[in-house]
């Protein structure tokens, strides 16, 4: 071996052991790998950061703003709501929240799937009295399935497609993935629904004595606007989406009085308040179902719809500002643009307006209004945000301009009118415009730790492949497998790829596995597709812990796993990927 190549492997070797055992960010690890190797000149220096301008990073970063512009719309919340009336029996629970779960992370980021999901999924579990670490692995393990049908679903196939283009000249198209990602997905969910769940330790079946919402119950006024122009509304017409959404109605506020007796067959008029109680994310969808606005929406800039918006929570201090005071005296709308939706008192039931309540020391306060107006709000009122208590207002107004623009830009990309990285940059433009998200939200979004991990390795990965170690890996490869038919040296890159994406980032594995398996191609004489192919499906594969992917960390703490949790589940499913995707990958892409 040369110089360089030793360099490498011992580089590569470091950086392998360190992200497995975890002490520092992987993406410090991976730019520190950059900075050592371009100082001893195994990565030329004008080269060091041409792995940002890489179209992979560019897409990924745009494929996480546009599901967040996604999930803001409320295009998929419908659809997940509709799926709780199935969720009564478990089987049928996981195999229709499953399904659902793939066939959008075939289209949004397989995490953003699994971050809109997952809420659901807890409160089926909680409406159900079983524990959700019945429902969570198979949820989560659904998700990254999902992601292998289209080359936006995950990481490693936008990683993978981009190769292709350095490697072969031509990049995989958007659906060259559907056939064999589409074959391994309901094979995997079949499994996942009838099997999989099975596997998992007995003590997931308990529901926790801490799994009931430790939220509170906040008392709010929402406004009725165009919700009663539409024809006689009744309150008894409020009931269906109230008990949807598990939120008592309390009251009707007309003229600054509230009503007395509370007719359920009261006519709501325009103007009128309705006064709820209920958790936030509850209040949100019930405004949401109900057409209702938020109590100041009038003298609110661009109203409810007109910006990103977000309700948190905060607790009043003795030294808090507003402590004593109310926000109307305090001027907390007009000034700061921020509106005090709803508050909590200790579980009482609150009878005064709730701009003109007298707020008190130990009172939860339900604060509405743009990010960056909350955070001031917050800092100028002197309050404590509760930290994860913080809950999205969805535009739901906008969904079909959401869907539509990201149709029109997948279109435009498969037409060949223009790459994909323009059609999804124009898509991000028109959701900024339409203030779908916010300037801050646009950067929020990316998930910058992968970008810097991405964008440093792609150097590496290539100094690894011109240095002719990717070549020595192969070689070792074919020399293991000499004599074999040439699908035992795909196998064998699959089950490697594999065992790396359980320990390693898989955009990482991804980028060392690509050339390696290019390289045996070469080697055999054969078509190199379907080992850069095996290599997009066997990354997307990290099943058997809880740091292979993202996903499967999300779920741990709420689901109550631990580490050797996933191996039960996961390895039978590793298994059935690669006895299916191997002939799947024959099939649709011949050697």
């Amino acid at each position: 071996m040369t110089f360089d190549q030793i360099a490498l492997f011992s580089l590569f070797g470091a950086l392998f052991a360190l992200l497995v055992w975890g002490p520092v960010r992987f993406d410090l690890v991976a730019f520190g790998a950059l900075l050592v190797a371009t100082l001893l000149g195994l990565v030329p220096e004008e080269e060091m950061f041409s792995g940002f301008s890489n179209s992979a990073v560019v897409i990924i970063a745009l494929v996480l703003i546009v599901s967040r512009g996604l999930m803001n719309s409320g295009a998929v919340e419908l659809a997940a709501r509709h799926l709780l009336a199935f969720s009564a029996r478990l089987t049928t629970h996981i195999g229709v929240l499953g399904l659902f779960g793939a066939a959008l992370s075939a289209v949004i980021n397989n995490v953003a799937a699994l971050a809109l999901l997952m809420p659901l999924d807890l409160e089926a579990a909680r409406k159900n009295e079983r524990g959700p670490g019945l429902s969570l692995m198979p949820l989560s393990f659904a998700t990254i399935l999902g992601g292998m049908i289209t080359m936006i679903g995950t990481p490693p196939n936008i990683v993978i497609a981009q190769y292709r283009q350095t490697a072969l000249g031509a990049p995989f198209g958007m659906f060259d993935f559907t056939p064999v990602g589409l074959i391994v997905a309901l094979a995997g969910l079949a499994y996942l629904t009838v099997i999989g769940w099975r596997l998992l330790p007995s003590r997931t079946r308990v529901t926790p004595e801490t799994f009931e919402t430790s939220e509170s119950l906040y008392v709010a006024e929402l406004k009725v606007g165009d919700a009663a122009k539409e024809g006689k509304l009744t309150v008894d017409d409020l009931y269906p989406a109230a008990d949807e959404n598990d939120i008592n109605l309390l009251g009707l506020i007309r003229h600054g009085r509230r009503l007395r007796g509370f007719a359920h067959r009261e006519v709501i008029q325009p103007g009128d308040y309705l006064v709820v109680e209920g958790e936030p994310k509850g209040i949100e969808a019930f405004m949401g179902a109900t057409k209702l606005d938020f109590a100041g929406s009038e003298q609110h800039k661009g109203g409810l719809t007109g910006n990103s918006l977000s309700l948190q929570e905060a607790i009043v201090t003795d030294s808090s500002r507003i402590a004593y005071q109310t926000a109307f005296g305090l001027s907390l709308l007009y000034g700061h643009g921020v509106t005090l939706l709803g508050v909590s008192r200790q579980g009482k039931t609150l009878h005064s307006r709730v701009r003109h309540l007298t707020i008190l020391p130990g009172d939860v306060l339900l604060l509405l209004g743009p990010s960056d107006r909350l955070r001031a709000a917050i800092s100028w009122l002197g309050v404590l945000p509760l930290e994860g208590r913080t809950t999205d207002v969805i535009q739901r107004n906008k969904a079909f301009l959401a869907i539509g623009c990201f149709a029109a830009a997948i279109a435009a990309s498969i037409a060949g009118l223009m790459h994909l990285e323009l059609a999804l940059a124009l898509c991000v433009v028109v959701y900024a415009l339409s203030r779908l998200v916010s300037g801050s939200e646009i950067y929020e979004a990316v998930e910058w730790k992968v970008i810097v991990l991405l964008g440093s390795l792609i150097p590496l990965g290539l100094a690894f492949e011109k240095s002719g170690s990717a070549e020595l890996v192969a070689r070792s490869i074919v020399q293991a497998t000499d004599g074999m038919p040439s699908w035992v040296a795909l196998a064998a890159l699959m089950v490697v790829t594999m065992t790396l994406s359980d320990f390693l980032n898989n955009v990482a594995t991804c980028l060392i596995a690509a050339p390696i398996g290019v390289q045996i191609a070469n080697a055999l004489g054969v078509n190199p597709d379907p080992f850069l192919m095996a290599v997009a499906v066997s990354a997307s594969c990290a099943f058997l812990t809880p740091i292979g992917h993202k996903n499967n960390t999300i779920i741990m703490g709420p689901g109550g796993y631990r580490f050797g949790d996933y191996w039960r589940m996961g390895l039978p499913l590793e298994l059935l990927v690669l006895g299916l995707g191997l002939p799947a990958i024959l099939l649709i892409w011949p050697l």
